[in-house]
């Protein structure tokens, strides 16, 4: 039976389950006819709306509006002056379409992009608890890489989400080759990195707590199906035809997953880097003796005075050598290790004040000795043979050490279709059927999002939530028609950007309209273009690159803007994990959790950045108090501003300077009342530049897209 029948017998089943519940977005997806009257067909279906409403649309946006709002969208940057040159100059009838290819063409896009994805699947650089800090960290950034890569491919959406599950993009079933014998395509090599994805969720080695299994059901059934599976771990769903046994069925396809460093060093690396470990060993071997028998009194002394207050069955555990616990009383151990954990600072609030001293001496010297750089290494998961045999059950309790064993579950996921094998693998049957192009939500979901990052809110407003608390789309059959068209352009992404950038809906002026506005004041018929605040990372990207500093190099580790003390260092990574730049894109700042240490910089969280603990579906915009702080007295806008006026100082005259100033941070020149208040300002004083660049980084018009 075909997939797309299989994949019907699972709805009918689904509503029998559940015979109230006629979800839209499991209809199957039907390309309505295209309206008639407009050159491009979102406008048609668009059009057909705002007219049952009583609406009319805004005219276009001027070439510079639209400029800026184009550039920021596809490459997260802002136009140069050459480029505003470049296009107020073509008057061609294809000049904006000619934009709109370069930007796409761009590796910058890929940048800009990524970051959109990664939002939704939990990208962080450091996640974890104090002691135990993700493995993937060190080379969790190649998955990010491969993602830039991906994008800049234009890879097709259906391979983009199975590279991430599978690790190799072409999947499917062996072939029979003339020999006869069964054989897979060749893997791609570059495919190991997107699997950095399922390895960025263990928090340590052993994932002790199946991380990986339950963030894969959780983030893949959100992100790419638009579905709230997660809402069934505890209970069925309360809305929504998913069973809690459904949650665990999906899990159990991750369940086999183990974590696996693949090192890609060279042979040479690997032998110059185990000297180099060798001496670096015998140079500390001696201070750390020194140092343990030094505090050895100190720390028996608190730890057996926190061990003393413990409650008796612990108290019996933690004494008890840690080779003869059981499993659920090594939970136990692990679970006090916080309490009893001693930080040198309590040992040294007992010590003497000479051997406070020597202390002191011994760490300097032990910290002057530096470990040599780890090998080049990426974390990826795959299958255990010893795993993958073990029954699954359901833990209502979500706890992995408390298995409900008489619920056992089979792998399997919601919606499956009656039938389906999984002979070729786990992940490979539900991939198969995920990214099956009769599947109504994967190609739905896809294309809501990408709407929803171009206009600022998706035409299905909760785009991780097609369930019935989800609503229903405002525009049911334009979703349709461009999922439907999605599918036969081959799942290309370029093609649905550029499908929506060259409409009218996009170009349109923004300005408000008070008659519009009494009838849709929250522009759902999209009668304007919404006003939309850049969000942190163009932000970032727009000062450094209107100051002439911003290294745009493509790919790379992630650089930190927050310097932890000695005491937060000791739950991070070693060395060598970040980049010692901080001039690149804000792509590439550090961002994280973990509980004793501060990773996400200021920055990132006054401008709504989340920390990749959880799907980020839609970024938050709010207009706040340390926003405005930000803009006037960090660091990052008064180099930049010093910058900026450098730059202008060559022009031949203030006028001019100051033109290129406007033009260099709002994209676009002053009007003639802005540039007479704005020569008034300099009073023919040229270092006065400095204070006009900064007068503008702190305007509305260079924090907001119009």
């Amino acid at each position: 039976m075909r997939i797309a029948g299989l994949f019907l017998v699972a709805l009918t089943c689904a509503f029998a389950q559940a015979p109230k519940l006629k979800l839209w977005s499991l209809q199957s997806v039907t390309k309505p006819v295209v309206p008639a009257g407009a050159r491009n067909p979102i406008d048609a279906f668009l059009s057909v709306e705002r007219k049952a409403k009583g609406l009319h649309t805004n005219g276009p946006a001027d070439k510079l509006t639209l400029l800026r709002r184009v550039s920021f969208d596809v490459t997260g940057l802002p136009p140069t002056p050459s480029e505003q040159d470049a296009f107020l100059a073509d008057e061609s009838a294809d000049a904006y379409e000619k934009v709109v290819d370069r930007l796409l063409s761009n590796e910058q896009h890929g940048v800009r992009w990524a970051r959109h994805w990664l939002d939704v699947l939990r990208y962080a650089d450091l996640d974890g608890l104090d002691g135990s800090v993700m493995p993937a960290a060190p080379g969790i950034y190649r998955w990010r890489d491969w993602m830039i890569q991906a994008l800049n491919a234009d890879m097709p959406y259906d391979q983009f989400v199975s590279a991430q599950i599978l690790g190799n993009r072409y999947g499917g079933r062996p072939q029979l080759s003339v020999f006869g014998t069964r054989t897979r395509m060749e893997a791609n090599p570059a495919d190991q990195f997107a699997l950095g994805f399922l390895a960025r969720s263990a928090l340590n080695r052993g994932d002790r707590n199946q991380d990986v299994a339950m963030n894969a059901v959780e983030t893949i059934s959100a992100a790419v199906l638009g579905m709230t599976v997660g809402c069934a771990k505890c209970h069925d769903h309360r809305f929504d035809p998913i069973k809690q046994s459904d949650y665990y069925a999906m899990k159990a396809i991750f369940d086999p997953l183990v974590l696996r460093r693949v090192d890609l060093a060279t042979p040479q690396e690997i032998y110059a880097y185990s000297a180099k470990l060798e001496a670096y060993r015998q140079a500390k071997e001696p201070l750390d003796k020194a140092i343990a028998e030094l505090t050895q009194p100190y720390y028996q002394k608190l730890y057996d005075e926190r061990v003393a207050v413990l409650p008796p069955d612990v108290k019996e555990i933690v004494l008890k050598p840690e080779r003869r616990r059981t499993v659920a009383e090594q939970k136990i151990a692990d679970d006090y290790f916080p309490v009893l954990r001693i930080d040198p600072p309590k040992m040294k609030e007992i010590m003497p004040k000479d051997t406070i001293a020597k202390y002191d001496a011994l760490l300097k010297q032990q910290g002057a000795i530096r470990r040599p750089d780890d090998l080049p290494a990426h974390w990826i998961v795959e299958e255990d043979s010893a795993r993958k045999g073990k029954p699954a059950y359901i833990l209502t309790s979500g706890d992995p050490a408390r298995p409900e064993k008489d619920k056992p579950v089979k792998p399997g996921f919601p919606f499956q279709p009656a039938g389906l094998d999984f002979r070729d693998g786990l992940r490979e049957g539900f991939v198969s059927w995920l990214t099956d192009k009769e599947n109504p939500l994967f190609a739905r979901v896809a294309v809501n999002r990408i709407w929803q990052w171009h206009f600022g809110e998706g035409l299905q407003k909760t785009p991780s939530d097609f369930g019935l608390l989800g609503g229903r789309p405002s525009h049911p059959q334009l979703l349709d028609y461009l999922a439907a068209e999605f599918v036969e352009h081959n799942f290309s992404m370029r093609w649905l950007h550029k499908s929506i950038l060259t409409s009218d809906a996009y170009r349109m002026s923004s300005k408000p309209d008070a008659a519009n506005s009494k009838i849709d004041p929250a522009n759902t018929y999209l009668w304007r273009f919404r006003l939309q605040r850049l969000e942190a990372e163009p932000l970032w990207d727009a000062v450094l690159s209107s100051a002439g500093d911003l290294d745009m190099t493509v790919g790379g580790k992630s650089f930190r803007l927050v310097n932890p003390d000695r005491k937060q260092s000791i739950f991070l990574p070693k060395e060598g994990t970040f980049e010692a730049k901080t001039n690149r894109r804000a792509a590439y700042i550090t961002r994280g959790f973990i509980p004793s240490t501060e990773v996400m910089a200021n920055f990132l969280q006054s401008f709504d950045v989340d920390d990749g603990r959880t799907p980020c579906p839609v970024r938050t915009q709010t207009i706040t108090a340390p926003q405005a702080l930000f803009a006037m007295n960090d660091e990052l806008v008064e180099r930049a501003s010093t910058k900026l006026a450098a730059r202008v100082a060559s022009e031949p005259d203030l006028a001019m300077a100051a033109r290129r100033e406007f033009r260099e941070v709002i994209g676009r020149p002053p009007s003639p009342a802005e540039l007479d208040r704005a020569l008034s300002f300099l009073g023919n004083d040229s270092t006065k530049l400095k204070d006009l660049a900064w007068l503008l980084y702190n305007l509305d018009e260079f924090l907001f897209v119009k």
